[in-house]
């Protein structure tokens, strides 16, 4: 039989072993599993896509990533909700 090594966070692991332990797995049988279906699928046993975005998020986290046409800073959640209802 054959070993598997990866590296994953920490963090990663630990939400992946608590998931698959809610479903009766332990993470060594739930790789196992993915691996099979892979095989059975011949690819992987899920979509991999990109997200497609409209026009407005894109322009959106641009402005993020730029730090531009952000409002804000805020003293009180009512004023964040104030703000979000004048638009």
């Amino acid at each position: 039989m054959a070993n598997i090594q990866i590296r994953v966070d920490d963090a990663t692991k630990a939400a992946a072993d608590s998931l698959f332990a809610s479903l009766g797995l332990d993470t060594s049988t739930a790789v196992r599993m993915f691996l099979s279906a892979s095989i059975e699928e011949n690819g992987l046993p899920f979509p991999v896509k990109r997200r497609k975005y409209n026009a407005e998020t894109l322009e959106a986290m641009e402005d993020s990533r730029l730090r531009r046409n952000l409002v804000g800073p805020f003293g009180s959640a009512k004023d964040v909700v104030r703000s979000m209802l004048e638009d």
